[in-house]
């Protein structure tokens, strides 16, 4: 399905065509996103972004003929002709961000202010705007402003401020609660190791049956994923009558899925949902997710005990309807990607 379809079933954008437009050209990177797999069609304003980094990755046809074989002189010059021009994808995503407050009637998100500091709007800016030898997380804090490349990985981590704003803003808060703490060392120390777990390779798991979650934390795949399989939603039919659902929320994650392989692995947490949040639209579960998220990892960030391991281990190409050969049960058969020899550890702990 090509992207200019994918209005027809992503309800979390709307007015495509007042969509403002980007200019400047793209490298090869993101013209391998497929925008139409499952695990995207949560991202927010997914139809501006998806048709906007395809036009500008796909713009110069000298520049897609180029697959590194091609001799230095040719390599050089593409550089010459300015193929990769600054500063693109902060512009999208500013764009984006603007575009989906005026669709909602919303301002803009804003961060959560940790000390003395006020609370700032949140806008995507330049690398460049990061000044020397203060902390990214810092700078976020103190002045609303991400600093943005353009590479695959900024634009995914654009996408989740997009899609959970006070998630990312209460991630955020806690890095700067505890660089007030602890300074800026090679050692993060427990709770800032797990908020980068979370933020880089996190998953959510929501449902109104607690077994399927339970069962995900026991490594009991066979109850979490395979059993249950037609309780769970389908992304790209969504369901009012289904009980679980995965919404990816690292943004290294979706970066490695652009090139999916079996072994990767989500670190997850475990939502638990009333029923009548599968009745929601797409654009009000996310909005009530990011609210329980957020509340869910301010919790948890709290607890001086807090460490990565308390985030659950997902192979995500396991999760029912993100993959196709999941649908043969003999998948969750491989015990190299579906361990179970961590369970009774995690229990102990």
């Amino acid at each position: 399905m090509p992207a200019s379809d994918l209005s027809t079933r992503i309800d979390s954008d709307i007015h495509t065509e007042q969509q403002p437009v980007v200019e400047g050209k793209l490298d090869n990177s993101f013209a391998a996103i497929d925008w139409q797999v499952p695990w995207l069609s949560h991202i927010t304003q997914l139809s501006y972004l998806s048709k906007t980094i395809e036009r500008l990755s796909s713009s110069n046809p000298q520049r897609n003929s180029f697959d590194g074989s091609d001799s230095l002189d040719n390599a050089k010059s593409l550089d010459e002709h300015n193929i990769n021009a600054s500063d693109i994808i902060g512009k999208v995503l500013k764009k984006a961000m603007t575009q989906q407050a005026d669709n909602l009637q919303q301002l803009l998100p804003h961060t959560k202010p940790a000390h003395d500091y006020e609370s700032q709007t949140l806008q995507f800016v330049s690398q460049n705007a990061l000044p020397e030898g203060e902390a990214y997380e810092q700078f976020i804090g103190t002045s609303g402003n991400i600093p943005t490349r353009d590479n695959l990985h900024d634009l995914f981590n654009g996408s989740i401020w997009l899609t959970f704003p006070k998630t990312k803003a209460v991630l955020n808060y806690h890095h700067m609660l505890e660089i007030a703490k602890q300074g800026i060392s090679e050692r993060r120390g427990r709770v800032r190791d797990t908020i980068t777990v979370f933020d880089e390779n996190g998953a959510v798991l929501v449902t109104s049956d607690s077994s399927i979650g339970d069962a995900l934390v026991d490594f009991d795949w066979q109850a979490s994923l395979v059993k249950p399989r037609a309780k769970w939603d389908n992304p790209t039919q969504p369901n009012s009558s289904a009980q679980a659902a995965v919404y990816i929320f690292g943004h290294a994650l979706l970066e490695q899925l652009v090139h999916p392989r079996k072994p990767l692995c989500a670190h997850s947490i475990v939502v638990h949902v009333a029923q009548k949040f599968f009745n929601l639209s797409l654009t009000e579960r996310m909005s009530c997710l990011d609210d329980k998220v957020a509340e869910y990892m301010d919790t948890l960030l709290s607890n001086d005990d807090v460490k990565p391991r308390q985030l659950a281990p997902l192979p995500i190409l396991g999760v029912p309807h993100f993959w196709a050969e999941n649908a043969d049960t003999g998948f969750y058969e491989d015990s190299y990607v579906f361990r179970s020899g961590r369970r009774q550890k995690i229990k102990n702990e």
